[in-house]
């Protein structure tokens, strides 16, 4: 699979002829200043939580490319009012087939608030099983013990995970993360976007070296194979 970022927990991974999007934050982000928005492809468009620095340019890409949009109940439902009708709705512990495979809505410990104050429900994050691979993406989360259950129910070649600190796991907890989800190959999210939750580098590819794990931090606009 492909792995394409696009600057704090914005990316794309291209899954069996198809482009998953998720947490669309690139105009809001200075340090995605050579991402070219309205190149940005996407057939679905996955949201994790209500926050504006994961779903602001969701409508935007969503109406130019039709692509549809998953996400939990209560951010489907703002979405839906912001005149997008290719949505999808789902809840913790649910999981659907689409196209590209089966997605399943999984638990993530933060908050969720949707850009105009209203409730953005619970936050998650989703495991993505294809032909081509299977993988995890977090969301933005603290380090929660349920990531053993799905270590032990899903098989997951690799994993995306927050990394940044303060807001959520931090390196070290990200590096417990990937062991207990059972992957060795990790890509690094929601980082550097402002100052708390900047990191060093060098020591957070170090501390998973530690654990045996290989954590991949591609520049902004950067494809890699994962």
């Amino acid at each position: 699979m492909k792995f394409t970022y696009y600057g704090h927990a914005c990316f794309a991974v291209d899954v069996a002829g198809h482009r998953l999007l998720f947490d669309p934050f690139i105009s809001g982000n200075p340090l995605a200043a050579n991402i070219v928005l309205n190149a940005v492809a996407a057939d679905f468009i996955l949201l994790s939580h209500g926050h504006a620095d994961h779903l602001a340019d969701a409508v935007g890409i969503a109406l130019r490319t039709g692509a549809k949009v998953i996400a939990g109940y209560e951010v489907s439902e703002w979405i839906k009012r912001q005149g997008i009708t290719n949505v999808h709705g789902m809840n913790h512990g649910g999981g659907y087939t689409f196209d590209f495979g089966r997605a399943k809505f999984v638990n993530a410990v933060h908050s969720s608030m949707l850009p105009d104050g209203s409730y953005g429900g619970n936050p998650g994050g989703f495991v993505v099983e294809s032909e081509a691979g299977n993988f995890y993406y977090s969301g933005d989360t603290a380090l929660h013990y349920d990531m053993k259950i799905i270590g032990k129910r899903m098989h997951l070649d690799w994993a995306v995970l927050c990394i940044g600190d303060n807001v959520t796991m931090g390196p070290a907890d990200a590096a417990v993360a990937a062991k207990w989800v059972g992957v060795d190959k990790v890509v690094g999210v929601h980082y550097d976007t402002y100052p708390p939750i900047c990191i060093d580098h060098e020591a957070a590819v170090e501390t998973f070296r530690k654990a045996g794990k290989d954590l991949l931090l591609p520049a902004i606009g950067e494809t890699v194979d994962v």
